[in-house]
C-alpha cells in the first residue's frame, strides 16, 4: 500500500534581496502550515527572479520556471508574500503569479479550489492594506479560495528582530493564522476526495 500523500502547501514571496520582510513573514507562515501536518515548499529570493512570463514562448527552456510551473501543478494549497511597491503587488511577485497561465488547459485549471493565503507588507497600513486586496483579487481570477485571515504588516514599524523573529504579537497571529487555514483547507479537501471504499 502506498503512503498517504501529504498536501504540499506552496510559498511564493519576498523581494529580490535575500530576508526582506515578505520572506521573513512568508517562512514565518509557512512554519505554522507545516505544523499541521503538510508538506511545504517555498519559492523566494533569486528563485523568483524569472523571465518575464510571455504566453507564446516556451517555459520548457527555462528550467527555473519550469520549476515553478511544477510546484504549481503539484501543490494543494499557496501562501502569497508579497512587498508593497507603488501601492500595490511588486512586479516581480505577479511575474510569478502569470506563470499559472501553463495551467490553464490542465485538469485543474490555474488554481481552482486550492486556498490561497495572502500577506502584504508594506512601510505603511495604506500599502499593506492594498497588496492584501490586490492578492485576494488575483487569488479569485486564479479559481482560488483566499482564506478569511490575511496578514497585513506595516513595516514602518518594529515587527522582526535581527534573527528573523517576529516581535509584533498581532502580525505573529495574522500570519499563523494564514498558514493555518491553508494547511487546515487543503487537509479538509483532501480527506474529502479519498475513495470511501464503497
Amino acid at each position: 500500500m502506498e503512503p498517504e500523500r501529504k498536501p504540499l502547501i506552496l510559498g511564493i514571496g519576498g523581494a529580490a534581496r535575500t530576508n526582506s520582510s515578505s520572506e521573513k513573514a512568508l517562512r514565518i507562515s509557512l512554519e505554522a502550515a507545516e505544523a499541521c501536518g503538510v508538506d511545504v515548499a517555498m519559492v523566494t529570493g533569486a528563485s523568483l527572479d524569472l523571465p518575464m512570463y510571455a504566453p507564446h514562448l516556451a517555459v520548457k527552456c527555462e528550467a527555473q520556471a519550469q520549476h515553478l510551473v511544477d510546484l504549481f501543478r503539484r501543490c494543494d494549497g499557496v501562501i502569497i508574500s508579497s512587498p508593497s511597491y507603488h501601492g500595490s503587488v511588486s512586479g516581480l511577485i505577479k511575474n510569478a503569479l502569470d506563470y499559472t497561465e501553463e495551467l490553464a488547459k490542465d485538469a485543474r485549471v490555474y488554481l481552482d479550489g486550492c486556498p490561497v493565503g495572502v500577506i502584504g507588507c508594506g512601510a505603511g497600513w495604506q500599502g499593506a492594506n492594498q497588496v492584501v486586496s490586490a492578492l485576494r483579487g488575483i487569488a479569485h481570477a486564479l479559481r482560488g479560495w483566499p482564506t478569511p485571515m490575511a496578514a497585513a504588516l506595516n513595516t514602518s514599524q518594529p515587527v522582526f528582530d535581527e534573527h528573523g523573529l517576529c516581535i509584533d504579537r498581532a502580525a505573529l497571529f495574522q500570519l499563523h493564522t494564514v498558514g493555518r487555514q491553508v494547511a487546515e483547507f487543503a487537509l479538509m479537501k483532501a480527506r474529502a476526495c479519498e475513495p470511501c471504499g464503497v
